[in-house]
């Protein structure tokens, strides 16, 4: 008889996901290439930034939005550009419009050369979008207190970075990150900084639930294979955090018991 593991659903603002990778929209070499990425990964989530749309080559105008309705991925919107609060919310608002959807990743970017959030803004702007009636994926730092801070004002889940936007340079930071994870109980995805799959799969043994990804796929010899790939990575993830690992030891243990070994094995020479 076949047994078949229950369903493990993302669950986000009370909707549940049956993918927990989600795949960015830009920089990808062509339209068909991106279609071919989501098709192979199959994202719970696609996201699409308004100001930056025009970056993606032969996509430009309304193609590019037909292509996204037309993968049948639903699309997270995105603040991605945006510099000050009121121009976040602006954003946020059209995309409401647009897409007829309440999700936002909201981006609200304090440094251009890392990328960095606008820590000291970016609480304030998710407690206006919250009121105004979205449900927001901030992107934020690994900061503790910042985190807390964007649940207080009521996000049901944080995306604090690995490293800055499009370096794949994996986890910089594991302590706080894993910290973040043990003190914090809401869903939380790792966004931005994630280069290779092994990346991934660390993250979600971790105990996150879910990663973002854009670069590292787009960028990549093969889009549609590395999103493949990161797709299993994130499931493997997610399956060994729930098997539970072994405690690491610090001395090498036999894993061949002795007992009922012949006894011309201890016989002295």
């Amino acid at each position: 008889m076949t047994l078949h593991a229950p369903p493990d659903p993302l669950v986000l603002y009370g909707q549940t996901f049956a993918s927990r990778l989600l795949l960015g929209s830009s920089r990808y070499p062509s339209p068909a290439v991106l279609e071919a990425a989501v098709r192979r990964a199959q994202p719970a989530m696609v996201t699409a930034a308004l100001r930056r749309q025009g970056s993606h080559p032969g996509a430009s105008g309304g193609g590019f939005w037909e292509l996204l309705r037309a993968l049948g991925v639903p699309v997270l919107p995105n603040t991605a550009g945006c510099h000050g609060v009121q121009e976040a919310i602006t954003t946020a608002q059209m995309a409401r419009e647009l897409f007829n959807t309440p999700w936002i990743k909201l981006e609200l970017i304090g440094d251009d050369y890392t990328l960095q959030p606008d820590t000291l803004n970016l609480v304030d702007a998710a407690g206006r979008l919250i009121r105004d009636g979205f449900q927001v994926l901030p992107y934020c730092t690994e900061d503790l207190v910042l985190c807390q801070r964007l649940v207080d004002v009521g996000c049901q889940a944080v995306m604090p970075w690995a490293a800055p936007i499009g370096t794949g340079r994996g986890p910089a930071n594991p302590y706080a990150l894993q910290t973040l994870r043990e003190r914090l109980a809401v869903p939380m995805l790792v966004d931005a900084g994630l280069g290779l799959p092994s990346h991934a799969c660390q993250v979600m043994e971790w105990g996150y639930d879910g990663v973002l990804l854009n670069t590292a796929v787009a960028l990549a010899q093969d889009p549609a294979a590395m999103a493949g790939a990161f797709a299993d990575a994130v499931r493997a993830g997610r399956a060994a955090r729930q098997a539970g690992a072994m405690a690491a030891q610090d001395a090498a243990q036999p894993s061949t018991p002795v007992l009922g070994t012949p006894f011309w094995h201890h016989a002295p020479a």
